[in-house]
């Protein structure tokens, strides 16, 4: 759920840019994982319109309906709901839905992934370079390989990594793909791609936004879903939160978090490291050592590293948060089954720090999805003038480099949109 706030952010780009759908598309290349997978794959979708209908994708998160795509089935997990729900009827009626235990019916996110996004027209659009890449990560489940499934416009190029845990995939890219990126184990059964199954993508990916770098971009806007972590300065100040032991729903949230959200948190750390790694390397050695130093990165690496200006968006306010105060104070609870109030009620009691966090991940409401898709807007807002110099700015390549003329496009460098996940 909390990918709304992704949508709140490019429909806040958008508007700060002035963009219509006759202009100009700000992004070439577009990586997700999880939740991120289903709102890369429609902007990609949309990438033939300057605006890449952002706002149509805050739409169909305003238009989810608790009732409908919040359907818990403890006994889901085990199996014994599967001939009731998978009776040959509901499979002709329900169609492609795969069999699969989990806690939560998959059939309206099923429906929703392969209805709301135009495949044909992603095709299309990839087919004629309006968009460079779209790339979704997923787990191969058998073997715990993290798997880069890769859709490229001809001429693309995805420079694969040398770690053997993780492997690109080129092909069309399907809802199957996408439904199997963000299939959190337990949670969403896990997903047939081919002849292996596959579930959430941000469990093992300690690099998530390594997919658009890896196929051509130069300057990333990222969004992530968890706030920025507490320094140590505002560690030592903050108040001691967990006077009790704390619950199973409050290390739940906490645990998918540490799965799906601190990875994304970690990387982009480590792109910081070696931007100033390389700035310090490009001043300071002689032109033939630097070549070098790009020789090693190439060995080590299957490409060299270049510096990657990044636009990074983080939640001003805690998700887990407005999720507590909105089960709290604003949640319309006549619309919910009892099994889906006592999830929400005990999410919300667990809390120790404010936080609901496994809340915000299932509080499938359009109503709360406006209230992060607002809040993704403001954060936008709030830096304009820096979005505005951002995609106005256009950085030379260090000397001795250059892009790889597959890679060139009109613009000279390929723009990313990076999805967190969630």
């Amino acid at each position: 759920m909390r990918g709304a706030y992704e949508a709140g952010v490019l429909c806040g780009i958008v508007e700060v840019l002035g963009l219509s759908a006759q202009d100009e598309p700000p992004f070439r290349v577009f990586a997700g994982t999880s939740v991120g997978a289903i709102n890369a794959a429609f902007l990609a979708a949309h990438a033939d319109r300057g605006d890449l209908g952002a706002e149509l994708l805050a739409q169909i998160w305003q238009e989810l309906d608790i009732d409908e795509h919040f359907r818990i089935h403890p006994r889901g997990i085990l199996g014994a709901r599967r001939r009731r729900w998978f009776s040959e009827k509901a499979i002709q009626q329900d169609a492609p839905v795969q069999l699969g235990r989990s806690l939560l019916d998959p059939r309206p996110l099923d429906k929703l992934v392969r209805d709301s996004i135009p495949w044909e027209r992603l095709n299309a659009n990839v087919d004629a370079g309006r968009v460079r890449a779209l790339v979704v990560t997923a787990l191969e489940i058998a073997h715990g390989r993290t798997t880069m499934f890769s859709q490229l416009a001809p001429g693309g190029v995805f420079y694969p990594s040398r770690d053997p845990r993780r492997i690109v995939s080129t092909e069309v890219i399907t809802a199957d793909h996408v439904l199997a990126s963000a299939a959190i184990p337990v949670v969403f059964p896990a997903r047939k791609v081919g002849s292996r199954y596959y579930c959430d993508g941000g469990l093992r990916f300690n690099t998530p936004i390594s997919p658009a770098i890896r196929t051509g971009a130069d300057r990333l806007v990222v969004v992530s879903l968890r706030r920025a972590f507490l320094t140590e300065e505002s560690y030592a100040q903050d108040p001691d939160h967990t006077p009790a032991y704390p619950s199973l729903f409050f290390l739940l949230g906490k645990l998918i978090n540490a799965l799906l959200l601190d990875p994304f948190a970690y990387d982009l750390e480590v792109l910081a490291r070696f931007n100033r790694v390389m700035e310090v390397l490009e001043d300071t050695l002689p032109a033939e050592e630097m070549e070098r130093v790009r020789e090693v990165l190439v060995d080590a690496r299957g490409m060299g590293y270049r510096r990657i200006d990044t636009l990074l968006f983080t939640p001003s306010v805690d998700i887990g948060a407005l999720a507590r105060d909105y089960v709290t104070d604003r949640l319309d609870r006549d619309r919910l089954g009892w099994t889906q109030r006592w999830f929400l009620d005990q999410a919300a009691k667990s809390t120790l720090a404010g936080e609901a966090d496994l809340a915000s991940y299932f509080l499938f409401d359009g109503d709360f999805a406006a209230e992060l898709i607002e809040l993704g807007r403001q954060d936008v807002f709030a830096r304009a003038a820096e979005v505005r110099a951002f995609f106005r700015s256009k950085r030379e390549p260090p000397a001795g480099t250059s892009t790889p003329p597959d890679l060139v496009t009109e613009s000279e460098e390929e723009v990313s949109a990076v999805t967190d996940t969630a």
